[in-house]
């Protein structure tokens, strides 16, 4: 399992620094409050299941991950699900709320939702639900060996 230590040290090791808050980001909303941008500029990191197997999308905080262009993009088939929390914990290290792009198992693909590219700077979590890091998509991709795909829609906003 690893921590922010561990993922500050791995961003350090790499020019990127990590910011740390008082206050819980475990949300799109949250984060974006304790950051000072708008959800959709949170990079949220979302586990899921398909077929059984785990896979890591990131994406924009307004975004909604769509299962048939998930297992498009993947190639994979089976039933898309999202995890229980002791299965986020089990393949990806980090807790509910505080998961990340960073430190995965390498058998977790990872795939960056080109709706990031909307941004100068996205933030995904560091590890624990108190953190972010400020990045470029271009960093994002790189440092994660994340792949880019089209996997997700615009949320509809409720009046």
């Amino acid at each position: 399992m690893s921590t922010i230590d561990d993922v500050k040290a791995f961003l350090a090791a790499r020019g990127v620094e990590v910011w740390e808050f008082d206050v819980p980001t475990p949300t799109a909303e949250t984060a974006a409050a304790a950051v000072g941008c708008t959800p959709a500029e949170i990079a949220k990191t979302i586990l899921f299941l398909v077929g059984g197997r785990p896979a890591v999308v990131v994406t924009s905080g307004d975004t909604r991950v769509k299962g048939s262009r998930l297992k498009q993009a993947l190639g994979w088939t089976g039933k898309v699900r999202l995890p229980q929390a002791e299965d986020v914990l089990r393949f990806t290290g980090y807790a509910p709320g505080g998961v990340c792009p960073f430190l995965l198992p390498p058998d977790v693909p990872v795939l960056i939702d080109r709706s990031l590219r909307r941004f100068e700077r996205v933030y995904p979590a560091a590890g624990n639900d108190r953190s972010a890091v400020p990045l470029t998509v271009d960093r994002l991709v790189e440092i994660t060996g994340g792949r880019e795909a089209d996997v997700c829609e615009a949320q509809a906003r409720t009046p």
